[in-house]
């Protein structure tokens, strides 16, 4: 892709989710996720009905008059985006490919965290971190991640979701708002999980299209596993075989639900041909 056509795509995007989030995302983020805690902002005259725990008596002996702390909460966060790119987000039947999806919450997520003058992160990972953007503010730091999401070439096309996640916490000294964007085809993670959520407040969401729930019936197919670029006869018409994949996928689907909610972390299911926004709105609310 040249940068011409790089460029288009991202003020495309911006323009997109920018409006999402200045319209239906800024103030839900807000209220969704507070600030750390209260910090002192500044000292006033006294007034009926203060908290007396709030008095400044070093003022107040200066004066000769009562004076009180006040204090304002502490709002600025820090939001780290996970990005799933391995092999298995290149998937899409609809109008749309898993990533680009996937693309378009990260920025709209980005953008809202903007708003609110967060900083904002962006790890990408396959079965290892493959790129790691420190947490910074502005409008150029959220282009810059929004162009990383569109032309990043993965070296390696697997997951490893438990490697990406040790990652953060090692390098998110403090608490952070994580978003894991992935289809979630992966194993062994819970136990990071819990470690991982047990400090940070971590939400999944897991992109997907229907056509990779179940395998419809269309005799002998050549497929490519996309994790492993294999190819292989596939007899689609066979029951058992069809069966199979569905329960592969449900064992996949469901482990990713328990991980999460059982760590304490949210968890959302979104379908590449299904509204976004009103899964990111629906949790929001519900969370607010």
């Amino acid at each position: 892709m040249d940068t011409k056509e790089l460029l288009k795509k991202v003020r495309k995007i911006e323009i997109k989710t920018r409006r999402l989030s200045d319209h239906i995302f800024g103030g839900e983020y807000h209220s969704t996720f507070k600030g750390r805690g209260m910090t002192f902002s500044e000292v006033r005259q006294y007034q009926f009905g203060d908290d007396v725990r709030n008095i400044d008596w070093n003022v107040t002996a200066r004066y000769n008059e009562p004076y009180v702390k006040v204090f304002e909460e502490e709002r600025e966060l820090t939001m780290m985006l996970m990005v799933d790119i391995s092999g298995s987000e290149l998937f899409g039947t609809e109008q749309q490919f898993k990533n680009e999806v996937v693309t378009e919450i990260a920025a709209t997520l980005a953008f809202s965290a903007t708003q609110n003058n967060d900083k904002i992160g962006l790890i990408l990972f396959s079965d290892k971190v493959e790129l790691y953007i420190p947490p910074k503010k502005g409008r150029s730091h959220v282009l810059r991640i929004i162009r990383e999401l569109i032309e990043f070439k993965p070296e390696s096309k697997q997951t490893n979701l438990a490697e990406a996640l040790k990652f953060m916490q090692n390098v998110m000294k403090k608490k952070a708002i994580v978003f894991v964007l992935s289809d979630f085809i992966a194993d062994d993670y819970d136990q990071t999980m819990k470690i991982v959520s047990g400090k940070h407040d971590v939400t999944g969401i897991r992109v997907y299209d229907k056509h990779e729930v179940s395998i419809p019936n269309l005799g002998m197919v050549e497929m490519e596993d996309e994790e492993t670029g294999e190819f292989m006869l596939v007899n689609t018409s066979s029951k058992k075989v069809r069966l199979n994949y569905s329960t592969f996928y449900k064992e996949k689907v469901d482990y990713y639900k328990e991980s999460f909610t059982k760590s304490g972390a949210g968890a959302i299911d979104c379908r590449v041909d299904e509204s976004y926004v009103k899964k990111l709105l629906g949790y929001f609310k519900r969370r607010g």
